[in-house]
């Protein structure tokens, strides 16, 4: 059935004419002004972006590559099955009404063709309805402030954050566009620009999405398998005009992508509002939430950066007047401590007095404060985003997408075995019967814990490598090199441990894709949230399973001088000098601070590496003459392929479960995660708007199921924190010395330590201290029960005072505010009468 016989049967179907060319009176409708006023309407420059008509707008380009000479012999058979599944692919999309223009572009080697597709008035609307866009009906005209601009305004207080942004897309109250009620909706005469760039742009992948080129049954459909398979080069919609501002006299108008990088991606404007609602205009609303979440996550992490570094100063304080530190460092020869290894010396306990100091900036009691601190903080921060979240998906009308709009993915219309009525819609759509995507998924998860078993072979690995480099290091060298040895094994095994990191994250993200495909899930939303779950599981385990085992497994199996306890025939790990919490935190730095450089690195460098070279090579053998003159499809095919969002939100969910679930043992998490956050803004909208091809605008109703991994991770932190204070830090420990022995924490350093086994001494002839809480046979003292009965206690009110605080501001804030609710009635009363069969 051709796409016209389906247009006149819709029409029939819903009683109901055809869409009429000619212009049509406009009806107001409302009690406010239904066209936004003449202040609002933004100027644009001339589009470039037509037909050679001048005209006809390009709505979509496609691209593919024939090779000259010698070249095309050797390809010549698989170039006659690619020109026979591209010559039905375009014979479809003319057949579907799309207008079509080939244009080609010699080069040394090659040839490239471009296909510049527009799409008429009447396929817009056809498919605007099968898609569920909405149109506007009405200008809200009250204007969109944040919480901090509301703040300023009520105590009249300059907002250096704010700015004024030009060409600011209008509100509109909008509702699902009917093709039979156009005379409804604003703007319905001006057909030209009815639609919006991005909404023209998503007609046009639904129908490339969903055109065949060969076999349905065998998957042969939709221009995502034809790039996969070369049969084309590219596929992406045009950006609006070039990147840098236009000279001249008079001042020309700004196309919104200069705008953009004017007045976002700038570096100038890292202290400036995001324009989220241009980014939404360009982009569209899964990447305006992205930036959304992330300039709110970045403006969050000020007060806990502020939080962590009063805490880490007063580190410095404690350095000057802790009682046991001073212990130490003048204990000269009075604490002779046990050997580290079966051919280490003994050593004083006075020469770790440097990194027993630096281990106070880390382990002091304001990190029981910032621990209270961050777990309250990343709850509220949750509940506040979920209000936030809740007004932009309303005011970008996508509040109700999952749950009414959203279609099946192409990919799984093509390869479902049957179809089903939709119980919501009515409408017969493909399906997948769930027992058999059940039996997918569990051969999915168990892949996923194979791939654990890995991870934790490879941390085996780094904890032996520690221990082996130590003792080689203590056997091959003398002086400082031979005192520094457990410091330079740990240093290097955290290094060594972050690129198996990196190496083991690509690996299974490719394999990650591999099998959700293979799952069939039946909507984008669905793919997403799955493929999502699976790698942040493996991350989850992959990125944190080295800062778990230093907090909470190294040092507590080690046994006692003469009855050490092995593993595969090595010593286990002790903590070193100064403890496993400054040993924490020096992975901690390592892994999140040194992720963050390489990230950074890469997204400023490696983009433009790539852009330059695709221009090389694009523009080698072109004369000078043509190369000063680049239609606006030859600019955007030298840019970059824009890779989604997903490698972006996971950087920061990963960079939250630091800041939250060890902050405990590094206090400066949140500072570093701010200032790399702010780099992170700049970088990222420079990509979009400069560096990459225009991304196909995709509707998001939320940030998905990243928002339940968060509130995960706060859940974990929570627990996390109560065991790092309990279990690995010294402040329970100095607490009940203060209680129990000493309030001034006089001999503190000589409670902590004990005496060697007989057994040992009188084998080595001589008496040795080691970091514990035991007699002179090894025996655990009634101390330490004692000690670990408050550490549990400490836990047990520890996590039921935060998790009561918790659901008590959960209770106390609401998900969405009243004017939002208020705003939904409104639009919802006004689609209703809008769309009514008896307006008079």
């Amino acid at each position: 059935m051709n796409f016209w016989t389906r247009m006149s049967r819709k029409g029939h179907d819903d009683k109901a004419t055809l869409i009429r060319m000619e212009e049509q009176p406009e009806t107001s409708y409302g009690s406010m002004n239904t066209e936004p006023t003449n202040q609002n309407v933004p100027v644009y420059p001339l589009d470039q972006n037509v037909f050679s008509d001048g005209k006809t707008k390009v709505d979509f380009v496609l691209v593919w590559e024939e090779p000259l000479g010698e070249q095309k012999e050797e390809s010549n058979t698989e170039s006659v099955t690619h020109t026979k599944w591209r010559e039905g692919f375009l014979n479809q999309l003319k057949h579907s009404g799309l207008l079509i223009e080939k244009r080609e572009v010699g080069q040394v080697k090659s040839r490239l063709f471009f296909v510049l597709l527009s799409a008429p008035w009447n396929v817009l609307c056809y498919y605007a309805e099968e898609i569920s866009l909405r149109a506007p009906l009405q200008v809200v005209n009250s204007k969109n402030l944040n919480w901090s601009e509301k703040i300023m305004q009520k105590l009249s207080i300059p907002n250096l954050l704010s700015h004024d942004v030009p060409l600011t897309p209008p509100d509109y109250y909008t509702c699902q566009f009917k093709a039979n009620k156009l005379d409804r909706f604003l703007g319905s005469h001006d057909t030209d620009n009815f639609f919006k760039p991005t909404q023209r742009h998503q007609v046009l992948y639904e129908i490339l999405s969903r055109t065949p080129y060969g076999s349905v049954r065998r998957g042969q459909v939709g221009i995502n398998r034809l790039i996969k398979d070369t049969v084309f080069s590219a596929a992406y919609p045009l950006h609006q005009g070039s990147v840098e501002p236009p000279s001249g006299t008079p001042p020309q108008p700004l196309a919104l992508r200069q705008v953009l990088f004017s007045h976002w991606a700038a570096w100038s404007c890292w202290r400036k509002y995001q324009p989220l609602d241009h980014v939404r205009e360009y982009f569209g609303e899964k990447i305006a939430l992205y930036f959304a979440w992330l300039g709110f996550y970045t403006g969050w992490l000020f007060p806990a950066a502020v939080m962590g570094l009063l805490v880490f100063l007063v580190g410095f304080w404690l350095i000057q007047t802790d009682v046991p530190a001073k212990e130490v460092c003048d204990s000269g020869g009075s604490f002779v401590m046990c050997p580290v290894c079966k051919v280490c010396p003994f050593w004083n306990y006075s020469s770790i007095c440097f990194t027993y100091k630096a281990g106070l900036l880390f382990d002091n009691g304001g990190t029981v404060f910032l621990s209270v601190f961050m777990s309250l903080w990343a709850v509220t921060f949750l509940e506040y985003w979920k209000r936030t979240g809740s007004i932009l998906s309303l005011r970008w009308d996508c509040s109700s997408f999952q749950d009414i709009e959203e279609r099946p993915r192409p990919e799984f219309t093509a390869m479902a075995p049957m179809t089903i009525r939709n119980p919501v819609t009515g409408a017969e759509e493909p399906y997948f019967p769930n027992r058999q995507r059940l039996n997918r998924t569990v051969t999915s998860f168990s892949i996923l814990i194979i791939m654990i078993a890995v991870v934790l072979i490879f941390l085996t690995a780094i904890i032996l490598y520690r221990s082996i480099i130590t003792l080689i290091i203590y056997h091959s060298t003398s002086g400082l090199i031979s005192s520094s040895a457990q410091r330079i094994a740990s240093i290097s095994g955290s290094v060594l441990n972050l690129v198996m990191i990196l190496i083991l994250s690509k690996v299974y993200t490719m394999l990650a894709q591999i099998l959700t495909r293979w799952e069939m899930h039946r909507t984008q939303s669905d793919y997403e949230d799955m493929f999502t779950l699976k790698v942040f599981i493996f991350q989850f385990v992959n990125f944190y399973s080295s800062p778990v085992y230093i907090a909470f497994f190294k040092g507590r199996f080690v046994g006692v001088p003469g009855n050490y306890n092995t593993l595969f025939g090595v010593r286990n790990e002790d903590c070193g000098a100064g403890g496993c919490l400054i040993e924490l935190a020096q992975e901690l730095l390592i892994i999140m601070v040194g992720k963050q450089i390489i990230n950074n690195v890469q997204e400023l460098v490696m983009p433009k590496l790539k852009a330059w070279w695709q221009r090389r090579s694009f523009r080698k053998g072109q004369d000078e003459e043509k190369k000063q003159e680049v239609p606006p499809w030859e600019q955007d095919y030298q840019l970059l392929v824009c890779e989604g969002l997903f490698d972006e939100y996971l950087e920061m969910v990963l960079q939250f479960g630091f800041i939250t679930v060890f902050v405990a043992a590094c206090p400066l998490a949140p500072f570093f995660a701010l200032v790399n956050n702010w780099v992170e803004i700049r970088l990222d909208a420079h990509k979009f708007v400069s560096e990459y091809r225009r991304p196909v605008a995709e509707q998001a109703q939320d940030i998905g199921i990243w928002f339940q991994i968060l509130q995960l991770i706060t859940h974990i932190a929570v627990v996390a924190n109560a065991f790092l204070i309990a279990f690995t830090s010294s402040f329970l420990p100095r607490a009940y010395y203060r209680f129990t022995r000493d309030s001034s924490l006089h001999g503190f350093t000589n409670f902590t330590l004990a005496n060697s086994p007989t057994v040992f001494t009188a084998i080595q002839n001589s008496t040795c201290k080691y970091p514990d809480i035991r007699d002179d046979h090894g025996k655990y003292r009634p101390e330490y029960f004692e000690l670990l009965a408050v550490r549990l206690g400490f836990v047990i009110v520890f996590e039921h005072v935060v998790f009561t605080v918790s659901r008590f501001i959960d209770a106390l804030i609401p998900d969405v505010p009243e004017e939002v609710q208020i705003k939904v009635k409104r639009e919802r009363y006004m689609a209703k009468e809008a769309l009514a069969e008896n307006q008079v």
